[in-house]
């Protein structure tokens, strides 16, 4: 994943923001006694991107890869909206624990740019929840060109999403988050449709390092840049979590990226470990050390 990439890592300042003050706000109004409920993954499970994960012999790598995570960011359907049929094949090779994050397809949200898109929205609807208890999440992901002054198409484009369907937003152009008061209608956009707002940590874009959740959930696209300050970056993610989780989180969806996919693995190891090792969990490991 290149979003955000950086020639030298070295130079940022990866130190979280602190929280706002209206993220622990919303987070104390929904305290629940529910237990935590976690989901980490990587972005794709084919053996290109994850070169080395996979035992020799691998004969079904999603298969595979579902015995070493709970979870999927599945970015396949964003080329193409998946059929109802390949929904049925993904959901089979997996166990019922495991969750699918699809992403809405580009053909609505970059070459429909969210217009005369109601068909489109439909038909990936239809066929994603075939997922059934294995859907997590679908999330939107905008343009980085796409800005605030289409606000009110992103705003029918939210209200009219199909009611129950869950799902997260993220835009990526910087005019969202350099004007406060756009920043805050954005966010009451998504507190008023129950949209979750998504986070990204990536060295380029610190703006999209917000920290402002609009729902109970934390939905996070953690990006490595390849470097060793990848792993304290992950660190620091574990006692800002353990912030969250005492003012009331009730869910995180956490997915690791690298600019080379195939360290995705190895990251979400250690992330994983120190996970279970906190918030006392018995997530799946992947045991990428052994492999690679």
């Amino acid at each position: 994943m290149k979003f955000g990439s950086v020639t030298d890592p070295s130079s940022i300042d990866f130190s979280l923001p602190k929280t706002p003050s209206a993220t622990l706000e919303l987070l104390k109004a929904h305290q629940s006694d529910e237990p935590f409920e976690v989901y980490v993954g990587c972005a794709k499970w084919n053996k290109k991107e994850l070169k080395g994960f996979y035992p020799r012999g691998t004969k079904d790598e999603l298969a595979y890869y579902a015995t070493k995570f709970n979870s999927i960011e599945l970015n396949a359907t964003f080329y193409n909206s998946p059929s109802k049929d390949q929904v049925e094949t993904w959901k089979d090779k997996t166990g019922k624990d495991f969750k699918f994050f699809p992403k809405i397809p580009q053909s609505i949200s970059h070459y429909g740019r969210l217009l005369n898109t109601d068909e489109k929205v439909k038909a990936f609807v239809d066929s994603t929840v075939l997922f059934e208890e294995k859907l997590g999440m679908a999330f939107l992901q905008m343009h980085d060109n796409y800005k605030p002054k289409d606000f009110d198409r992103l705003e029918s484009f939210l209200e009219n999403f199909p009611a129950g369907y869950p799902l997260a937003v993220e835009v990526r152009n910087e005019s969202w988050f350099a004007d406060k008061e756009v920043a805050e209608r954005y966010y009451a956009l998504l507190e008023k449709t129950n949209k979750t707002n998504v986070i990204v940590d990536t060295a380029g874009r610190r703006d999209l390092l917000h920290m402002r959740l609009t729902t109970p959930i934390a939905f996070v696209r953690y990006v490595g840049a390849n470097a060793p300050s990848d792993y304290t970056r992950l660190d620091e993610w574990i006692a800002r979590i353990s912030e969250w989780r005492k003012a009331g989180l009730q869910k995180l969806y956490f997915f690791i990226h690298q600019n080379m996919e195939e360290e995705s693995p190895l990251l979400a190891d250690h992330f994983i470990k120190l996970m279970n090792k906190t918030f006392d969990l018995n997530l799946k490991l992947p045991n990428a050390d052994k492999l690679f």
